[in-house]
C-alpha cells in the first residue's frame, strides 16, 4: 500500500473540511451572539414604545429562535451537509402544524393585535361576543373578563376581536339615558322644571355638557320626557339610580301622576241594550230552572 499516497489524502481532507469545520463554528458562535444581541435590542426598543410585556417576551423570543434556525442552516451548509431538503421538511412541518392548528393560530393573532393596539386594558368594564364584564386578564390565546355578579368568563381572542367592542371605561365622561313619564293631565312646563331641579340639585352631574331635558315623545297614554345628564363613568350606576329614586318622589310631592298602561272602551247604546237584554233573559232562565227544581 501507498501509505505516503493515503498519508497525503488525509492531509487533504482535513485541510479541506477542516477549514470548513472551523467556519461553520465560527459561524454558529457568531450568529449565536447576533442573535442574543438582535433579542435584547428588540426588546428594549418593544419596551420603550410601552408594548405589553408578554407581547415583549414572546416577540423577543420568537426572534431569537428564528435566527438561531437560520444561523444552524447556515452552519450545516457550509459543512457540505444539503440544507434544501431539510428547509423543505421544515415548511413542510410548519405547514401541517398550521392547519392543525389554525384555531389557535387565529387565536394568537388576535391577541398579539390588542396587545399591539389596546382596544381596552385591565380593569375596563366591555362588551362584546355576547357577554359583558370587566377585563381581568388579557392572554395571547384567551382572555378573562369578571361579569357583574362575580362570574369568570373566558372568551377566545379571535371571537372577541371579530365582534364589535363597546369599552364603556374608555371615555371619562358617559351620558345617562332615561325616560320619565307623566300624564296628558300635567303641566308641561312643570314637568320640565321639576326634572331640571332635580339635576341641578345632585352634584355629581356635569355642568358642562349641560343635562337635556325635553317631550320625547307623545305615546298613548302618557307624555314621555327624556331626561339625559352628564356624569363621570365611575358615577354612571349610582347617579342613573338616585335621579330615578328623586325623579319618583318629587312627582309624587309634586302632585305629578306616572300614568300606566290603559284604553279606553266606549260601548254602542244599541249593543249595551243588547247586552242588557241578554243578560237578564240568562238570569230569568236561571230563576225558572231553580223553580222548577224546586217542585
Amino acid at each position: 500500500m501507498d501509505y505516503q499516497h493515503i498519508l497525503v489524502k488525509i492531509q487533504e481532507m482535513i485541510a479541506l473540511y477542516g477549514l470548513k469545520t472551523i467556519a461553520a463554528l465560527a459561524i454558529l458562535l457568531f450568529g449565536w451572539i447576533a442573535a442574543k444581541t438582535v433579542r435584547s435590542i428588540l426588546s428594549k426598543v418593544l419596551k420603550k414604545l410601552n408594548v405589553d410585556i408578554m407581547l415583549v417576551s414572546f416577540t423577543s423570543s420568537i426572534t431569537y429562535v428564528s435566527l438561531l434556525a437560520f444561523v444552524v442552516i447556515a452552519a450545516l451548509g457550509q459543512i457540505g451537509v444539503q440544507t434544501t431538503s431539510f428547509i423543505a421538511v421544515i415548511g413542510a412541518a410548519g405547514l401541517a402544524i398550521g392547519m392543525a392548528l389554525q384555531g389557535s393560530l387565529a387565536n394568537f393573532a388576535a391577541g398579539v393585535l390588542m396587545l399591539i393596539f389596546k382596544p381596552f386594558k385591565i380593569g375596563d368594564y366591555i362588551e362584546g361576543a355576547g357577554t359583558a364584564g370587566t377585563v381581568e386578564e388579557i392572554g395571547i390565546f384567551t382572555m378573562e373578563l369578571k361579569s357583574p355578579d362575580n362570574k369568570k368568563i373566558i372568551i377566545p381572542n379571535a371571537k372577541i376581536l371579530g365582534d364589535n367592542i363597546i369599552n364603556y371605561s374608555a371615555k371619562e365622561m358617559r351620558r345617562i339615558d332615561i325616560v320619565a313619564s307623566v300624564s296628558y293631565r300635567d303641566d308641561i312646563d312643570k314637568v320640565k322644571d321639576v326634572l331640571t331641579n332635580i339635576l341641578r340639585n345632585d352634584p355629581r352631574v356635569l355642568k358642562d355638557p349641560a343635562p337635556t331635558i325635553g317631550v320625547l315623545e307623545l305615546a298613548e297614554s302618557s307624555v314621555n320626557f327624556a331626561v339625559r345628564p352628564w356624569v363621570a363613568t365611575a358615577d354612571y350606576w349610582n347617579v342613573y339610580f338616585a335621579t330615578q329614586e328623586a325623579i319618583k318622589k318629587r312627582f309624587d310631592a309634586e302632585g305629578i301622576s306616572i300614568p300606566f298602561p290603559q284604553r279606553d272602551v266606549h260601548i254602542d247604546s244599541t249593543f249595551r241594550s243588547d247586552i242588557v237584554g241578554s243578560v237578564e233573559t240568562c238570569l230569568r232562565g236561571d230563576r225558572d230552572r231553580s223553580n222548577t227544581g224546586s217542585l
